[in-house]
């Protein structure tokens, strides 16, 4: 009995620093076409230095699966942050992901909240990847409000091009709520927006099994309803813009 309460015990190590948040995710497209879809899901919100450790069907959290190419998740991001010049002295990392389930994630945003030793925010790191497998990161310099504004480096859509816009984010770290919204600028366009509203649900055993029971395979269904509104869209003509070859960033990949 004492041995199973301990193999208990260590299934959950870390979950006193997590949360989970139940989302609502939305994008909105209204030029040249107009498309808008919803759907819910749920992402972590986890410190670098205590990621939980749950078992690997439900929930798992791998360095590969990120940015960087090291085997830990936490000097990943800061071997990314000092190629960009910034030190956080061992400050907190608070990553707001999607966990990889029965083997599969896939990731379009993960979002890093980087504080020096004092808790003070320094920056944020916004993480995107595409459905070819490539990721790209943005340094986001927010400010009081957690709104930042960055050039658009990345292709991510088929129907957007890499160049030409920006990036417009608003990325208040997340308390209670969480209200999230990144909107693409491009001359002469209206803006594409894509918004992350949640509510946080604390950790503990029994939400892991509720939310995984609510929402399985729920990466695969995220990337599932995205292709699905990329055919939708090409049915309806909207032509598709050539891929470019990537630049990799040092530290990224």
């Amino acid at each position: 009995m004492v041995r199973k309460k301990l193999a208990g015990a260590n299934a959950v190590v870390g979950l006193a620093q997590s949360a989970i948040y139940r989302c609502s995710i939305e994008h909105t497209r209204t030029t040249p076409l107009r498309n808008q879809f919803r759907y819910r899901s749920y992402l972590w919100s986890v410190d670098l230095d205590d990621l939980p450790r749950v078992p690997s069907v439900v929930a798992g959290f791998r360095a590969q699966d990120h940015l960087g190419t090291g085997p830990d998740l936490r000097g990943n991001v800061d071997a990314y942050l000092a190629a960009e010049g910034i030190d956080l002295q061992g400050g907190r990392i608070r990553m707001l992901t999607a966990a990889r389930v029965l083997g599969y994630v896939f990731n379009p945003l993960t979002v890093y909240w980087c504080h020096d030793p004092a808790g003070d925010l320094v920056c944020v790191v916004a993480e995107v990847h595409n459905t070819y497998g490539g990721r790209h990161c943005y340094l986001v310099r927010t400010d009081d409000r957690g709104r930042g504004r960055v050039e658009k480096d990345f292709y991510v859509s088929p129907f957007e091009s890499a160049s030409g816009a920006h990036y417009t984010m608003s990325l208040p770290e997340p308390g209670a709520d969480l209200d999230l919204a990144i909107t693409l600028h491009r001359p002469g366009q209206a803006p594409f927006v894509t918004r992350v509203h949640g509510r946080r649900h604390v950790a503990t055993r029994a939400t892991i099994t509720r939310f995984a029971v609510r929402f399985p395979l729920a990466p695969l269904a995220v990337a599932a309803r995205i292709r699905l509104q990329g055919v939708k869209l090409w049915v309806r003509g909207l032509p598709v813009v050539p891929r470019p070859d990537h630049v990799r960033q040092e530290a990224v990949e």
